[in-house]
């Protein structure tokens, strides 16, 4: 009980003054890791891992297929990496990242994505990660076209497209690749946010946060907690693992003086707050976050932990408490490595359903970019601003 109350008054504190411990009280938890925790040498070695891996398909070799498009694994790897590089001045890695981009300019061009599915237009965070570092044109253009057709003025032929519940959030002024599954939080406000630091247009951070709160207020419940779809009403790890990463990367380019910007970092509060809760004693949160008997899962412990970085190094979370949360997390994730540096344990591509079993009895992929690349976010994470 006093735990309890412990974590709300923590979050009624942040909500109204923000922390007041500072990077360098709370930066000690975030150093000195052991030679085999290395978040440099982790994060060069997954990203070396993913360079010379050929395109998955939704994140997993298949043998003999060669996948019809980039799907939003490897971008989410691809994102990382981009990561990683600029965090430890790995030029060599921005160089080689940046040639591979340049192929979908050029021979891999017809494995551009259309973006005509949340999912296929996250895509757009690839050219914005190499217009940041390359400043070339192309990217941007490619960039801001995804992020625009995220958000288009449909037509009258496309508006009979949708069904009757899309098109009232479409008319509301919401994207019209709102599904309102909680994967969608990082699809739609990654690739917004990005828009609005290439561009410094301020539609783009609007369209993220007026996204944000749309799940918020549909989704979230008073635990803190997402289900996975307002008919499917489990806590599946990574499903929640998208929200918390598209929450805390948004509140990092949100202005402090957007209007949205509270009711956003309450719900990201709210959410870091019950985690800390279901957190496991060895580090790591399960296939579905309130059963304890349900599978340790590396690809929403991965993702969570992120979170929890970004929460402490910005001031938002107590880092006497997350902190070390944080790094018993990553510690301890990074067993999960085999020799090659694929994480096992990554719950496969998973589409909703309304049962309990359904999400228990998911298969637990070895090397799925699902896994790989919230090891990335962290690893730069980690070494961002260390002092």
């Amino acid at each position: 009980m006093k735990r309890n109350l412990l974590l709300r008054s923590s979050t009624i504190l942040a909500i109204c003054f923000g922390f007041s411990v500072s990077y360098s009280q709370s930066g000690q938890y975030f150093k000195n890791f052991p030679k085999e925790a290395s978040p440099a040498e982790i994060g060069k070695k997954v990203a070396e891992k993913f360079m010379i891996t050929p395109h998955t398909f939704w994140g997993i070799l298949r043998p003999q297929t060669d996948p019809p498009f980039i799907t939003y694994p490897d971008v989410c790897a691809w994102f990382g990496a981009f990561k990683f590089a600029a965090a430890s001045a790995d030029k060599e890695l921005s160089a080689k990242l940046l040639t591979k981009t340049e192929k979908l300019f050029n021979e891999e061009t017809k494995l551009v994505p259309l973006p005509n599915h949340v999912d296929n237009s996250v895509y757009g965070i690839i050219p914005f990660s190499a217009y940041a570092q390359s400043k070339d044109e192309k990217f941007l253009k490619q960039g801001v076209y995804f992020a625009d057709e995220q958000f288009k003025k449909l037509s009258s032929d496309e508006l009979t497209k949708l069904t009757p519940e899309v098109k009232t959030w479409y008319e509301s002024g919401l994207s019209w690749q709102t599904r309102f599954w909680i994967d969608d939080m990082f699809m739609i406000t990654a690739l917004q946010s990005k828009a609005y630091i290439a561009t410094g247009d301020k539609k783009y951070i609007n369209r993220a946060a007026m996204e944000t709160i749309a799940y918020l207020d549909k989704l979230q419940n008073e635990n803190g907690l997402f289900y996975h779809a307002p008919d499917v009403p489990f806590y599946w790890g990574r499903g929640d693992g998208w929200m918390a990463v598209g929450m805390a990367d948004l509140l990092k380019v949100l202005p402090q003086n957007h209007p949205d910007r509270k009711r956003i970092m309450e719900g990201y509060l709210k959410m870091m707050n019950s985690l800390l809760q279901y957190q496991d004693a060895k580090g790591m949160w399960h296939q579905l976050i309130d059963d304890p008997n349900a599978w340790p899962e590396t690809s929403s412990t991965g993702m969570f932990t992120y979170a929890f970085i970004v929460g402490v190094k910005n001031g938002w979370l107590n880092g006497k408490t997350f902190g070390a949360a944080a790094r018993k997390a990553w510690i301890q994730l990074v067993t999960y490595f085999d020799e090659s540096y694929a994480i096992k344990d990554v719950c496969e591509g998973t589409n909703k359903l309304n049962s309990h079993q359904y999400y228990l009895d998911r298969k637990k992929n070895l090397g799925d970019l699902h896994g790989q690349a919230p090891i990335l976010w962290c690893a730069a994470a980690l070494l961002e601003n260390t002092k």
